[in-house]
């Protein structure tokens, strides 16, 4: 499937939630497919906590043949947020005013932050509709803001993520920046001799990768296996995908998505969540997992309760918060009958995976 990468400042600055101004900030997008004359034949992905605009790798399943992402009648776009690490504009981007990268000086951002910051992308492209936009976890977020938000969207998937970011999910943000501050290399908000926090960032990655899938999946996986070393599979499983983290993402970037995530909250300002939640007129599919421990269903089930036009849909499934990428033929399925209005019904979806795709 053709796609093109575009990296390139944007014509206009950018002002968050908080009053700071960058001028001309950079940004990193990916696109698929060809605008209609319309120019509204745009499904708009918005990506996860670590993720990047390279949508077709880590959303793979809904670019399949009769997917949900259709390059020959979609024109499909997956933008990197600012506060990122993937060419946008974050802690790793040079300050103009020292010549020095960001660092710790970057704000924390709040997730409608991340939201205008794409709206001035999809103003400088001309886009004026958008089909859908789809998200899950913080990109879930993020699709809940733009059905709120943006009247170019016609409707939305929130995919195992709620209203707002509760007191469990907050504890768990903090531990895992608490592990990257007690890096050695973590020293006044930032890094030391600009070395990365391996271990720090390391171990945020193990216990958030703890979270998102489910205990039976763990179990059943690794059991009580260890390797030639006496080391537990399990643990040894754990440490190869913090170590893979920190090769490919900053630590200042984590805490301050996290920091991001954490503010999420569509009642903020608006008379809190049943007020701005009404108005939202638009249809919003909102997909729970019945296994995942870090955003339980009862939160979902809520979001869409509380919608006007919401429709609630669930996956049952072993593994457990990510399963929003693991299990695409369910995906694809609940969001065709989403968007086909005559045929969609509430239910739930069991999962039909076999292998383990981690």
């Amino acid at each position: 499937m053709n796609s093109v990468i575009t990296q390139k400042k944007l014509d206009q600055p950018f002002v968050t939630e908080s009053g700071f101004l960058f001028e001309n900030p950079d940004v990193s997008f990916k696109t698929w497919g060809t605008l209609n004359a319309r120019r509204d034949n745009v499904i708009l992905i918005c990506h996860a906590l670590t993720g990047n605009p390279d949508a077709d790798d880590w959303f793979k399943g809904l670019f399949v043949k009769d997917g949900l992402c259709d390059a020959e009648k979609y024109f499909i776009l997956c933008i990197n947020v600012p506060g990122s690490c993937y060419g946008s504009i974050g802690p790793v981007s040079i300050n103009p005013k020292t010549g020095k990268p960001w660092r710790s000086d970057f704000p924390i951002l709040t997730i409608r932050d991340m939201v205008r910051f794409q709206q001035l992308v999809l103003n400088e492209l001309g886009i004026r509709g958008i089909e859908i936009v789809i998200g899950g976890s913080m990109g879930g977020m993020q699709a809940l803001e733009f059905a709120i938000m943006d009247d170019k969207v016609k409707s939305a998937a929130v995919l195992a993520a709620g209203a707002r970011h509760e007191a469990w999910a907050i504890a768990i943000s903090e531990a895992q920046r608490q592990a990257i501050y007690a890096d050695a290399n973590w020293k006044d908000g930032a890094y030391s001799d600009d070395a990365q926090p391996v271990k720090g960032i390391s171990a945020a990655r193990m216990m958030a990768m703890i979270t998102y899938r489910s205990q039976p999946q763990y179990n059943q996986r690794f059991e009580r296996e260890t390797r030639g070393d006496g080391l537990f599979q399990v643990a040894s499983y754990l440490q190869y995908q913090g170590e893979k983290l920190a090769k490919r993402f900053d630590a200042l970037s984590y805490v301050r998505l996290t920091q991001s995530m954490d503010k999420h909250d569509v009642g903020r300002g608006r008379g809190g969540l049943k007020k701005a939640l009404v108005l939202c007129r638009k249809p919003v599919l909102v997909v729970g997992i019945d296994s995942d421990l870090l955003y339980p269903v009862n939160e979902q089930r809520e979001l869409a309760s509380m919608l006007p036009n919401g429709k609630y849909a669930e996956i049952r499934s072993p593994y457990g918060h990510d399963a929003f990428l693991i299990e695409f033929e369910a995906l694809n399925k609940i969001i065709h009958d989403f968007l086909d209005k005559n045929v969609y019904r509430e239910y739930s979806v069991n999962s039909k995976s076999k292998t383990n795709t981690s």
